[in-house]
């Protein structure tokens, strides 16, 4: 197995094919194509049956066939427009061919009397059975060509690259494939076990489909030539993480001291005993921080479930060793409210913070990378500024890093290597409020350890959820205003039109106008992500300090935000949110001591698909229960983010459809690194040699 080819596809350039000139081949490029392995894993998306001529009596309406007869007729007509309208005869009756879009050329060459064969929709019009732009080929009734051998496959492509143009470089790659084979990186036990293909078969069977094979089958993915390819690339995503976590633990960890002084002190002064999940938390990662090698732990937990402070406590007792703590977050207003907290809980017990962010400038900026790098600041806070390069740590042991999701592996990798000295390397702890389903977790986060924190502070009152028609917008003001009179404040969200940045800035100037004409006797802000960070703190800092009654955002508020006394969340447009986003914007409410509400307003008439959403959110509050169903209705990118890159970009694979399989990934990948560990890498490079280089950064 895996000998050594002497032509390698993984290198033979896509431009070393016929056709592949210097346009063609930035053409490719832009949809991943460099090399000819490369295209030999680019597949279909759908399939097209040319293996076989339908007659016309035969043909069902809206499948597309492939029909072969004389041309009776041709008329050029104006109806509005020009068509070119075509009669086509057989030997079981006759159907019309209209082109509404056709050159001279075309005019000259489709003549009465001329044998066409044609693929296409056929439909009813009139009475009569018409294909619009069908695909055709003059045929010589005397020498006619062969039918296709196998169904015609049918590939993504790009603006500028035809699908003829793909469909003849694939063929000569799959040429070259019978010659200079790929080696086959799945062990024979794997391929016995689950009675798999070899790669040689998978890989023809799907370009090249067989005639009787079955188009429903194959858009299931059920063939066990797709099964084993979805196998191979799920192991290799697994594998990534796992080889990223074994080069990981080649390192040995920073010194943890069991000191405990500057703990006992922090959990004197919080006005609440820690719950019994929080306490199981910390006892799991203090037993990963006393080990030789460098933590990599993932701590999950719902929305207010106090992931924070488990954070603090841990960064004090790396602080109580000796070593800096890097906390980082993906928006300057979630950097923020972390060095508020921070501030807070730290100040009283002496210790220094440092904020750093993108905004940060001048002589401010160079005042605190001083302080960082000679060790003045025991705790730093920051964005994605902090792996930049300039950045120095005087001794970095632990990285923190927020709301995981929002950021991609390479770029949690950047941070920790920032501590990276000789040998040793910091504890990793990666923090989430998007609670992730058992089976995604176990191949986005393979090179992790999990806590998770299962239970709410005493005190946290459940959240009445509610489902308004925006029809009834006079009931939700009426209710804003009530909830306004009694002294508490209501936050109202407008959805993010992915479309235009300016698009939600707009809707929500829009929004807060309407709503300060309805609730004039109230003070509004309004707050969206184009606010320079100033003035957003400004605002945020006045409605905490309830300056204002009502905050109207953007999804800015997703996170980040803690306002006691805020009790009543609005979502605008509904309908237009995952899942995860709506659970965590409903818990910035509930954080009081009051009864609260979140009322998702939606406009009708809302889809099967939007309504089973919004009553998911309706009828529960639990996260994890809220991340499978959001699992099961959108996909992996919803609860991963798309700087998860990889995960939710697969080739072939997908993790709701084929989440049984994702159950088996681990023994296989425990296998596979006990047996073969030399087939590992080469998995992980053929699958994501275009995607994050793990491990490389």
């Amino acid at each position: 197995m895996c000998s050594e080819q002497k032509i390698s596809l993984h290198r033979l350039p896509c431009s070393s094919l016929k056709g592949a000139g210097q346009k063609t081949e930035q053409q490719l490029a832009k949809l991943g194509l460099l090399t000819v392995a490369d295209l030999l894993f680019y597949l279909p998306f759908r399939y097209e049956d040319r293996t076989r001529i339908t007659s016309i009596r035969d043909l069902r309406m809206g499948e597309p066939a492939l029909v072969e007869g004389k041309l009776d007729s041709v008329e050029l007509v104006f109806r509005g427009r020009p068509q070119l309208i075509c009669r086509l005869r057989d030997e079981s009756g006759f159907l019309f061919l209209r082109f509404f879009h056709f050159s001279s050329y075309q005019k000259e060459q489709l003549k009465k009397g001329i044998t066409l064969r044609c693929f296409g929709e056929a439909r009813f019009e009139k009475m009569h059975i018409v294909m619009t732009h069908p695909q055709y080929q003059i045929i010589d009734s005397e020498n006619p060509p062969l039918l296709e051998a196998s169904l015609t496959p049918i590939y993504p492509s790009t603006e500028g690259l035809k699908q003829a143009a793909v469909r003849k470089l694939i063929q000569q790659a799959l040429a070259l494939f019978l010659h200079y084979e790929l080696p086959e990186l799945l062990p024979t036990e794997i391929l016995t076990r689950y009675q798999l293909p070899s790669i040689k078969e998978a890989i023809l069977f799907l370009h090249k489909p067989p005639p009787d094979a079955s188009n429903a089958l194959i858009e299931k993915r059920q063939y066990s030539a797709q099964q084993r390819l979805i196998l191979e690339e799920l192991l290799a995503h697994h594998l990534s993480l796992r080889l990223l976590r074994e080069k990981s633990m080649a390192y040995s960890a920073v010194l943890f001291k069991s000191t405990r002084q500057l703990v006992d002190s922090f959990l004197t002064q919080l006005p609440f005993q820690l719950t019994a999940a929080q306490c199981r938390a910390i006892k799991e990662i203090e037993q990963d921080l006393y080990q030789k090698t460098p933590m990599m732990r993932l701590l999950q937990g719902d929305v207010g479930c106090g992931k924070t402070i488990v954070a603090a406590y841990i960064a004090l007792r790396m602080i109580e060793s000796g070593y800096q703590v890097a906390l980082m977050a993906p928006t300057e207003i979630l950097a923020e409210q972390h060095v508020k907290n921070f501030s807070r809980w730290f100040e009283p017990l002496k210790i220094k913070l440092a904020w750093l962010s993108g905004s940060s400038k001048g002589k401010q900026r160079q005042a605190t990378l001083e302080k960082i790098s000679n060790g003045e600041a025991r705790m730093v806070i920051g964005t994605h500024a902090l792996f930049q390069k300039e950045i120095v740590f005087h001794a970095l042991g632990l990285v923190i890093i927020d709301e995981q999701h929002r950021f991609g592996v390479h770029q949690r990798l950047m941070l920790r290597e920032k501590g990276q000295t000789h040998n040793y390397q910091p504890h990793q702890l990666v923090m989430t409020a998007t609670p992730i389903p058992r089976t995604l977790a176990m191949l986005a986060y393979a090179d992790l350890d999990q806590s998770i924190i299962d239970e709410l502070p005493q005190g946290r009152k459940p959240i009445t959820t509610r489902l308004v028609n925006h029809r009834r917008r006079a009931e939700v003001i009426a209710h804003v205003r009530g909830i306004c009179k009694e002294g508490r404040q209501a936050y109202w969200v407008c959805p993010l039109i992915e479309e235009s940045e300016l698009l939600p800035i707009q809707a929500a100037e829009q929004l807060i106008e309407e709503i300060k004409s309805e609730l004039s006797e109230f003070n509004i802000a309004l707050v969206h992500g184009r606010l320079k960070s100033l003035e957003k703190e400004r605002l945020m800092s006045a409605f905490k300090q309830g300056e204002y009654h009502i905050l109207v955002a953007t999804t800015v508020i997703e996170v980040g935000v803690d306002v006691p006394n805020a009790s009543l969340m609005i979502i605008e447009n509904a309908e237009r949110f995952g899942l995860s986003q709506l659970h965590q914007l409903r818990g910035r409410v509930g954080r009081g001591d009051y009864l609260s509400y979140c009322v998702l307003l939606y406009r009708s008439p809302l889809s099967a698909f939007a309504r089973k959403r919004l009553s998911v959110m309706r009828e529960t509050q639990d996260g994890f229960l809220i991340a499978q169903q959001d699992l099961q209705l959108r996909g992996p990118g919803e609860i991963l983010g798309t700087q998860q890159s990889g995960i939710a970009q697969m080739k072939i694979a997908d993790l709701v459809r084929d989440r049984t399989l994702l159950l088996d990934i681990r023994s296989i990948a425990d296998f596979v690194l006990e047996k073969y560990p030399s087939l590992a890498p080469l998995l992980v490079r053929r699958w994501l040699a275009r995607s994050i280089q793990y491990g490389q950064v």
